[in-house]
């Protein structure tokens, strides 16, 4: 899919910084929006502020992205497929806790892969019956190699970017697009507090221009900086008899 986006916008993971950058970004292009999250009550102020200020239709649903039996309804009570699918969720947590602990290394591996994995293939799937459509998946750098900083997110992170490759591939024919998004670190809540350059630091709304530039273009993957390819091609390029012993 390129050009302009005619449909609505589904943001999945909606409550996040990153997504409602995204939401406000379609929105201004005069998108209705679809925003669903695990607690929707806690969009209605968004939702408020998307219609006064873009003057768009914008919508609130449930969704779970744990309960990966419910997706395909989920899916199917949309009030239109949308046109446009944009995945933000994912979970972190803490690198030691989820290594000593291997219930909260579980959940970070299904919030940050199998949850977004669910609903991806049951959007790809409604998308590819219609013929039409663009799915958006925000991976990480993280999942390009592993590092010991980050294994279990970077894990979760390199199966749902082989996933969205591989959905590209398979519904390369079939009318629907699918877009990989490696932000690098994003100004959230969830490098709040870390000691980051700042050149390597992309804001929310940077990440949401990126996304909505690659949607109308038809791009497939995106660095939302630069830097990031170089970093990650130069970290990739490390013998690995060298890159055990580094603590990157």
């Amino acid at each position: 899919m390129s050009g302009s986006v005619q449909g609505p916008v589904l943001i999945l993971g909606a409550a996040s910084d990153m997504a409602r950058a995204v939401a406000r970004a379609f929105a201004a292009r005069g998108c209705a929006i679809q925003l669903a999250a695990r607690n929707p009550d806690r969009l209605d102020a968004d939702k408020a502020d998307l219609e006064t200020r873009y003057g768009v239709a914008v919508t609130l649903h449930a969704v779970d992205a744990l309960d990966v039996a419910s997706h395909d309804a989920f899916v199917a009570g949309l009030p239109d497929l949308p046109a446009v699918a944009v995945c933000a969720i994912g979970l972190m947590g803490d690198q030691a806790e989820n290594a000593a602990d291997m219930t909260k290394a579980s959940l970070i591996l299904r919030s940050s892969f199998e949850g977004p994995a669910s609903l991806m293939g049951a959007l790809a799937n409604a998308m590819e019956a219609r013929g039409s459509g663009t799915l958006v998946g925000i991976s990480s750098v993280a999942g390009e190699r592993g590092r010991a900083s980050n294994y279990v997110y970077g894990s979760a992170k390199a199966g749902f970017t082989a996933y969205l490759s591989g959905l590209r591939n398979r519904l390369a024919k079939k009318g629907v697009h699918v877009v990989t998004v490696l932000p690098g670190f994003v100004a959230t809540k969830m490098t709040e507090g870390m000691d980051l350059p700042p050149r390597l630091v992309a804001e929310p709304q940077e990440v949401a221009d990126a996304i909505v530039k690659a949607v109308e273009k038809g791009r497939d993957v995106i660095h939302v900086r630069r830097i990031w390819w170089v970093i990650m091609a130069i970290i990739k390029a490390i013998p690995e008899r060298v890159f055990k012993k580094t603590s990157i």
